[in-house]
Parts: C-alpha cells; structure tokens; sequence
C-alpha cells in the first residue's frame, strides 16, 4: 500500500491507534510490524477473515502513538533499521531498496 497523507484513527483490540495500514497480507503485516516494534512502537493487529470460503484473511495494522503518521517519519528520516540505515519510501513499499544516498540531513543525524 501506498504511503497516504491521511491521517487515519481507530480501535483495534480495544486500543485506540493510529492505522498504519489496512487490507494486509500475512507477509506485509509481519514486515510493518517487525519494523515498527523495531522503532519502539506498540503495535495492535486485527484480523479480518475471507469474505470467500477458503481465502486467505487480511490485516489492520495500527500504532497506539496517537500523533504517528508514516508519511512525517520517513521523510524525517525518524524510523531506523537495525542495521543503522533510515528507512526509505522504496523501503517502505518493497522491504527493500537502497537507503542511500541521503536527500537531506535530518535534525537527528547531529
């Protein structure tokens, strides 16, 4: 899913959060939630099953960080791999890319 400039809230477990992202597959809920628990986050998952008989469920993925919004902290150069890359918007996307070079230099690299 495309990184949005919405900045969407709602209730997952009986925690409110921020949602991250929506309709999940297995693969890319893992990915965001190994990613965000990286960066300190709490994170809450919902489960939502197949309308067809047999198929595969999704996911909603959201953060209980009321004010995190993905599109700020990437582009802030705020989310971190363990490595010690920042995390790009290719990154994000496609769980991989080049996190070099760095466009600007962010308050943080200090």
């Amino acid at each position: 899913m495309a990184l949005t400039y919405k900045h969407a809230f709602g209730t997952i477990n009986k925690v409110r959060v921020t949602i991250v992202e929506k309709g999940l597959t297995k693969d890319r809920m893992e990915f965001l939630k190994k990613l965000l628990e990286y960066n300190r986050f709490k994170v809450q998952i919902e489960e939502i099953a197949s309308k067809e008989e047999g198929g595969e469920p999704t996911f909603n993925l959201g953060v209980e960080d009321m004010v995190f919004n993905p599109v700020i902290w990437i582009y802030d150069r705020k989310l971190m791999l363990p490595n010690g890359q920042y995390v790009t918007h290719e990154y994000w996307d496609k769980g991989e890319g080049d996190n070099k070079p760095q466009y600007w230099t962010s308050i943080y690299d200090k």
